[in-house]
């Protein structure tokens, strides 16, 4: 990775979860192109992880950059930015249900200063290819299944090229069937399009089919394992 700058570096960092830290001296770098995992249960500083990506957390020490925004001194006024250059995923979707699927798409991409009204829609018929949901434009989110919502909500974070998605447990609410569905789609976004995914899961069969980056969260530690055989399946779920 010498030639490649990372998306994403955290340094010596204290990671606070509410009023406590849950991570001491988080090290590290998610580069173009990663696929990486972050896994571990309840209470060990995942989705503080995450918050701390989105600078809905700060630091309690240590540094962070990510997409060019430093965490630990960054301005209110600035996090709008940074948030543009990601793509965030949720486990319950959070689509607007009293909107329909362009609506809800176009709602995003006029909120992060798209003016022109050709343009906006180019970019919806883009991204709902892109997901497999080209037809479904017109339907409102409660018509929709839960794997079609959640490749909705792939598609709204697809809206502004990401340099990184940031997925916050995507397939917690969905059969194996879909979730596989889903895998797909974000492992043909990461190989086509080279953008670095984060995911955080707690489901070992995902992580030991699609192969990636693993860091596991336990002890107030997160730390890299390459052997897949190292993790332990009852301390992480």
């Amino acid at each position: 990775m010498a030639d490649k700058f990372p998306i994403i570096s955290f340094k010596g960092a204290d990671i606070a979860g509410g009023d406590a830290t849950v991570i001491y001296g988080l090290n590290m770098d998610i580069y173009p192109g990663d696929f990486i995992y972050i896994v571990g249960k309840v209470g060990t500083g995942k989705t503080s992880i995450i918050r701390t990506m989105i600078a809905e957390s700060r630091l309690r020490k240590g540094q962070a950059e990510v997409c060019g925004y430093k965490i630990e001194s960054i301005k209110e006024k600035e996090i709008p930015y940074l948030r543009r250059k990601m793509g965030v995923v949720f486990q319950d979707f959070q689509l607007l249900m009293d909107r329909s699927v362009a609506e809800n798409l176009r709602f995003v991409l006029k909120a992060t200063g798209w003016k022109s009204d050709e343009m906006i829609e180019e970019r919806i018929a883009y991204v709902l290819k892109a997901v497999g949901m080209e037809l479904k434009a017109h339907k409102m989110p409660h018509q929709l299944s839960g794997g079609e919502q959640q490749r909705i909500a792939i598609a709204r974070a697809l809206l502004n090229e990401p340099e990184v998605i940031i997925a916050d447990e995507p397939t917690g609410n969905l059969d194996n069937e879909t979730a596989d569905g889903i895998m797909k789609l974000l492992t043909q976004i990461n190989k086509s399009k080279g953008t670095a995914i984060v995911m955080v899961t707690h489901n070992r069969q995902i992580f030991e089919k699609y192969r990636g980056r693993v860091m596991v969260c336990q002890n107030e530690e997160c730390t890299e394992h390459s052997d897949m055989a190292d993790i332990d399946l009852d301390s992480t779920i």
